[in-house]
């Protein structure tokens, strides 16, 4: 098992320009405090890492500010080279084309069959019928569901519903995929194949970034580490829960 990778998150490698680049970025909710204060952060092209923290901390608002679901109060992100401040609202759907979002609730279409929810992208953007059937079953085998193409999502389990929402985020083949807590509804095991799913796209070439609570599964894969306390990056390494356990069992005796 290898040590998870800590990093305050402004590594940047020379000649190497970063898939992300955040400077000095703070994002505040109407009326309330900084949910993210100060983060300067850069995640290189082909690069897979976890952002960890407590409810609270801002991981999700990371993501969230990546895929345009929100904008920062102050500072400035740049994503595959677009200032994201310089985007209007009518060119946001062309920008998230590069992008792969998967949630932990999986937003599936329950009145539409596996095949339909991941041919969804590429209906969108006006593939031809063809391309979609063998880019869609080619998304499905990927993530061992092939099988399952013509089942409606109720009929799956929440490893499987979840796989269905990877293949949706991959099939159009982005350069980035964003998870937000994608093991949240799952059990050990299937948690375990999603990450293990996050890191063979990686393997060939996706930038992979995943928020979670999973540090037993962070420390497991050994990625590099963003984590965050109170809305700021800090130098330190999240402690998984079965250490936790460890230690509280350790204190009661």
């Amino acid at each position: 098992m290898s040590a998870p990778k800590s990093s305050s998150g402004s590594s940047s490698a020379p000649g190497n320009p970063a898939l992300i680049q955040f400077s000095q970025v703070s994002h505040r909710y109407p009326g309330g405090r900084d949910v993210l204060s100060d983060i300067n952060l850069a995640i290189h092209p082909g690069e897979m890492a976890f952002v960890t923290g407590s409810s609270g901390a801002g991981k999700s608002t990371l993501l969230r500010l990546i895929a345009l679901l929100s904008r920062p109060s102050r500072g400035q992100i740049v994503v595959g080279g677009n200032n994201l401040s310089h985007i209007r609202s009518r060119q946001v759907a062309a920008y998230r084309q590069q992008i792969g979002i998967i949630f932990q609730n999986f937003n599936l279409l329950y009145d539409r069959s596996v095949f339909d929810n991941v041919a969804l992208p590429l209906v969108i953007r006006g593939h031809a019928h063809e391309d979609i059937g063998r880019t869609v079953r080619a998304a499905l085998d990927t993530v061992g569901l092939l099988n399952r193409e013509r089942s409606m999502p109720l009929t799956l389990s929440g490893g499987e519903q979840q796989r269905v929402g990877i293949a949706r985020a991959v099939v159009t083949k982005p350069r980035l995929l964003l998870a937000d807590e994608p093991t949240g509804n799952l059990d050990p095991v299937m948690a375990w194949d999603v990450m293990k799913l996050f890191e063979r796209f990686n393997q060939v070439g996706v930038s992979v970034l995943v928020a979670t609570h999973a540090i037993d599964l962070v420390e497991a894969l050994g990625k590099r580490v963003i984590h965050l306390e109170g809305g700021r990056i800090v130098d330190k390494r999240p402690t998984a829960a079965s250490k936790v356990a460890d230690a509280d069992a350790k204190e009661s005796h």
